[in-house]
């Protein structure tokens, strides 16, 4: 089920991208690794007359090649929430590149896209790939400020928690979310209902980091797949238990509950940073 929807998806990509040219002449796919800073956007995805990392791909995408151009992203980011590794697919003509090389593409989009926004690398890609049905996995790190003060530099990039956390209690309470679960309570209600809600999380791990003289807690997580707000609502659960509100076997229950009101609150959007996507 799932092959079949990915094929149709990516048929209905190639289909979209290909507006503007010939079909027979739509023989190569480009992708970009793109970083942005969150906070000015209303999330990834577009949305008519709003600011989105979307919106401003597409927009650059389509002065360069001078027709629509739509991108396909390897996992769509909630408003507020960063990238570090962000990957968008998209289709182009032979005779779109033979005028301008990756590199020149790469300047031209950085010109022409928000200045919370730059895009890192400009590669050639087998033909058909799509940036969101050929990831393996895809990995997102949250910042929690470990500092009894508010951060400075960290300010827009992580959650101030005004509590010493149990560490060793979260690494404890992390490990019943490592392997494949049903995680319904760790997303939004509206956005599970009629949907699959099953998957594998590889990696839950914690670290403490010196960034900029800032102590943070860097919580990494790497799964196959996220649903909506999964990684921020694991965090706010996990910070109960480092609280000391919760034990950590308690976060088994959470699961076992299948209702996002079981679980602790959405840790704040900024703390995110949708680190790297594996293909």
């Amino acid at each position: 089920m799932q092959a079949e929807g990915a094929t149709a998806y990516a048929d209905a990509a190639r289909a979209s991208d290909a507006v503007g040219f010939e079909r027979e002449d739509a023989e190569r796919t480009l992708s970009l690794t793109v970083s942005y800073n969150g906070g000015p956007f209303c999330g990834f995805a577009r949305q008519p007359g709003k600011l989105t990392v979307q919106g401003e791909l597409e927009q650059a995408l389509s002065l360069v090649m001078r027709r629509p151009v739509e991108v396909v992203c390897s996992g769509r980011t909630d408003a507020g929430v960063h990238a570090l590794g962000q990957v968008v697919s998209f289709n182009v003509s032979v005779k779109e590149l033979e005028s301008r090389s990756l590199y020149s593409l790469r300047r031209s989009l950085n010109a022409l896209t928000h200045e919370d926004i730059t895009v890192r690398t400009v590669e050639e890609r087998e033909p058909g790939f799509s940036a969101r049905f050929d990831a393996q996995w895809r990995e997102y790190h949250y910042h929690i400020c470990l500092d009894d003060t508010p951060p400075l530099f960290m300010r827009d990039f992580s959650w101030f928690v005004h509590a010493d956390l149990d560490i060793p209690a979260m690494q404890q309470a992390a490990r019943y979310l490592e392997g494949e679960h049903d995680f319904k309570s760790f997303c939004m209600a509206a956005s599970a209902v009629g949907k699959p809600t099953c998957r594998n999380v590889h990696e839950i791990s914690l670290s403490r980091e010196t960034i900029m003289g800032e102590e943070v807690l860097t919580i990494k997580v790497v799964g196959n797949a996220f649903l909506h707000s999964m990684v921020r609502t694991i965090v706010g659960t996990l910070v109960m238990v480092g609280r000391g509100l919760r034990k950590p076997e308690w976060v088994s229950k959470v699961l076992e509950a299948c209702d996002r009101t079981a679980a602790g609150e959405n840790a704040p959007a900024a703390g995110l940073v949708f680190w790297k996507v594996q293909y």
